[in-house]
């Protein structure tokens, strides 16, 4: 574990100071705090009262932010409050100081002179700046400090953001670079890029160079906001964001600020002319529009309406005008050579803008590759992971055919229709693109380059990957159906390894398939290997039951076929529970429905922290059938104090009935999701590798499978009467409707034991009947079947 936290020659990262309780120093505050890594967060003193009054105000307002900084309000207890004035030197306790003042060089200056004195001798020092050139700081960084100074750059917000660049002087300590990078992959979960110390460094110098251009060739070829916005989000492989909404959510003062500082500094880019913050866009910031954190700037709401602004006219329009049906037609040719190809040939302005808009990113990234990053593979990274493309430019580019897209933005060029008539370097026509399984072209080496091979990337068994590099080996095929693929990693020797369960079904929902596919595959784990581990590749863990699947029986009223579906979904999570090997479930993303309810069965769960989970099943006007009610009703009867059941499940039952989700793993643990016992890692990358660790460690322990509890005891009927006081209560006041009130009852119903006396003593195969016919009866109501439908059509819950 110390090699990966600490390579060679460096100490391990355990305090960190952040320097700065402004908007970016409290959010990586706060998500220090997130890691459990006790952090110290220094502001000016205050003038009055409490000399931290700066910092605790900051610390007070990182409860209130949305989205939340914090997985949880009690993380807020990991930071200590301090300031300048007297506790300077608290710094030499610290592994870490990170900078994030205001970005003022003298002000930065000013700070590294007073706290040098006082830093641990081991201790690093990093500036969270967002373009101020590294190196001038560096030369302010008394000579003792300077080899173990760089620069860090978080995007915003910091808990939410996986990319981190990192941006090391020509004095920086490789030994200083290497601890940080590992630290902030495992210990913040974050991907991290090494960028060159060039203004912008690279995510923010290309994203926001492609923002402009398409500013630029929404003018020039006509082309309003809103359908700018239409063509350049998910149908380009982009968020829903897209362009202009991107610029509002940053915050227009923000993106200006950016664009000011390549103005100043990028004097010779070939594309400076294009570097400078249109007249409309100033006059939204002169006027307060700073986009959504003011409620108004290209985009503002007017009641339910949505308005757009008109550059020509200064003034507010209707919004939601989309691409016209011909070029989304074209976006929908899924070759991508071909699409590109379809786009130049096309005459419509928006397929000439399209173009346009790609060519100039892809000339201005071949420009521009040797002096903004070692090699092409950080430049896709870091526009993937800071701008949420799901393509980086180079990526798109190589997918789209090299030589073809090189040609024609050679003729571009020489017919004068490129933003600068730079010609294309020499080394884009010698290749047939930048990714290949040796590695990512470096243009300032003329070579390919590898990953990265420290340590903590050897956690990462499939790490993310670029179109053009080796695909990765998903091992040997142990056994395999329609639906899902049990598999040894190819790490495995001897087939004593940890298999691997992945289903193949969209969004890994849970039909018949998954459910026939994890039994088959315990058995053969319990009969050849020390467990199993259910996990994908990618996100998410799963969306729950499979409805669609169940639309021929819902449709011909073939119930007994549903609660067939039912008994085994129930099955196949007893099964979990009970094997005789550990099974470990890895979770990323979502986990609804039926998939919590596997995780709540799991020996152990290994949970990325952004995980998302609940019982959600009310919104489809049904109740959790597959073992919640059960495992809850279990989970308050051991936990109960005094024979108290009612005063523990309360707060499982609300979860349920309010289809209540935890927005993080950790919130998912004290809802009652997931337990104390299970693990959180703040890498997704990891989960795998964690997961199968957690097997192996079961395993050597002794793995005892748990013994089916003969009885326990229940709140029965009284228990449910108490619910039902609160649920007339939520009725009355609007809350719910009264079929949540239906279906709330019901809930309370089964959790409570049914109609028996309190403290009565069942098994978990009474209250799993009771989720077989408290599910069936809501499946027959006519506002369930609507609620099913809605969600089917429209993938949104609907409250009847």
């Amino acid at each position: 574990m110390t090699a990966v936290l600490s390579p060679k020659g460096a100490a391990p990262i355990r305090r960190v100071a952040v320097l700065g309780a402004g908007v970016m120093g409290a959010q990586i505050a706060a998500h220090l705090a997130n890691a459990s890594i006790p952090t110290i967060l220094f502001d000016l003193p205050a003038p009055q009262g409490d000399p931290n009054g700066i910092v605790l105000k900051a610390l007070d307002n990182l409860k209130k932010l949305k989205p939340a900084p914090l997985m949880s309000a009690g993380r807020v207890d990991a930071i200590e409050a301090a300031n300048y004035g007297s506790d300077l030197a608290r710094l030499a306790e610290c592994d870490l100081v990170i900078e994030a003042i205001a970005e003022r060089l003298d002000w930065k200056a000013d700070l590294y002179a007073k706290i040098a004195p006082h830093l641990a001798p081991h201790a690093i020092l990093a500036t969270n700046t967002s373009g101020l050139s590294i190196e001038s700081l560096a030369a302010s960084v008394p000579a003792e400090v300077r080899p173990r100074f760089c620069g860090i750059h978080f995007f915003n917000p910091p808990r939410y953001m996986y990319l981190v660049e990192l941006i090391a002087t020509q004095g920086s300590q490789a030994d200083t670079l290497d601890a940080l990078e590992s630290f902030l992959t495992m210990r913040l979960g974050k991907g991290v890029v090494r960028a060159k110390d060039t203004p912008n460094f690279i995510a923010n110098r290309i994203g926001v160079f492609s923002m402009l251009a398409t500013i630029h060739h929404a003018q020039a070829f006509g082309i309003r906001f809103d359908v700018v916005d239409d063509l350049t989000g998910p149908r380009l492989g982009r968020p829903k964001s897209a362009t202009f909404r991107t610029a509002d959510v940053v915050g227009l003062d923000t993106f200006a600020h950016v664009v000011k500082t390549m103005t100043d500094t990028l004097g010779n880019d070939p594309w400076h002319g294009l570097f400078k913050t249109p007249d409309w866009l100033q006059g939204l910031i002169a006027n307060g529009g700073l986009g959504q954190k003011t409620k108004a700037g290209i985009y503002k709401k007017n009641g339910k309406e949505l308005l757009m602004l008109d550059p020509s006219a200064g003034e507010y329009i209707p919004a939601g005008q989309k691409a016209s049906d011909a070029v989304k037609a074209l976006l929908k040719i899924e070759d991508p050579a071909a699409r590109l190809a379809a786009l130049r040939a096309s005459e419509l302005p928006e397929a000439q803008f399209l173009w346009a808009c790609l060519r100039d990113v892809w000339h201005y990234i071949a420009v521009q590759l040797a002096d903004i990053a070692d090699n092409a593979r950080d430049v896709d990274f870091a526009i993937r992971w800071g701008f949420g493309w799901q393509q980086g430019p180079f990526e798109m580019w190589q997918a789209a055919g090299w030589q073809a897209v090189a040609a024609a933005i050679a003729a571009d060029i020489s017919a004068g229709k490129t933003l600068s008539a730079t010609p294309l370097p020499a080394w884009v026509m010698q290749r047939e693109g930048v990714h290949a399984a040796g590695g990512s072209y470096s243009a300032a080496e003329n070579t390919l380059q590898a990953r990265s091979n420290l340590p903590v990337y050897q956690r990462q068994l499939y790490p993310p990957r670029l179109l053009g590099e080796a695909a990765p080996d998903y091992g040997q095929t142990l056994y395999e159906n329609d639906s899902v693929r049990m598999w040894l990693p190819p790490t495995a020797t001897g087939g004593q390894d940890v298999p691997v369960l992945s289903f193949k079904t969209k969004a890994h929902c849970i039909g018949a398939g998954v459910l026939a596919g994890v039994q088959e595959a315990i058995k053969l784990a319990e009969q050849y290997h020390p467990g199993l581990v259910i996990w994908h590749p990618e996100a998410p863990f799963s969306v729950g039951a499979d409805l669609l699947s169940m639309g021929p029986a819902f449709m011909t009223g073939d119930f007994a076929a549903i609660e067939h579906m039912v008994a085994e979904f129930q099955a196949t999570s007893q099964a979990i529970k009970y094997a005789k090997v550990p099974v470990v479930g890895a979770a990323q993303g979502y986990a609804f429905g039926g998939g919590c309810e596997f995780l709540m069965h799991c020996a152990r769960v290994v949970a990325h922290v952004e995980t998302y989970i609940g019982l959600v099943e009310v919104g489809v006007g049904l109740l959790p059938a597959g073992g919640g009610c059960k495992e809850f009703a279990q989970r308050a009867a051991k936990l109960a104090r005094n024979g108290n059941i009612l005063e523990t499940l309360k707060d499982f039952y609300l979860a349920m009935a309010t289809a209540k989700v935890g927005t993080s793993a950790e919130e998912g643990q004290q809802i009652g999701y997931l337990r104390e016992s299970d693990i959180v890692v703040m890498n997704a990358n990891e989960l795998l590798y964690v997961a199968q660790a957690q097997v192996r460690a079961l395993a050597a322990s002794g793995y005892r499978a748990p013994l089916p509890p003969k009885a326990f005891p229940v709140a029965g009927r009284s228990g449910a009467a108490t619910i039902r006081g609160q649920l007339v209560n939520m009725l009355e006041g609007g809350f719910i409707s009264k079929y949540d009130f239906h279906i709330g009852m019901q809930i309370a119903e089964v959790v409570t034991g049914g109609d028996v006396e309190a403290g009565t003593l069942v098994n978990e195969d009474w209250i799993l009947k009771l989720e077989r016919e408290r599910f069936m009866g809501l499946l027959k109501k006519g506002k369930t079947q609507e609620r099913i439908m809605h969600m089917i059509e429209f993938n949104k819950p609907l409250r009847n």
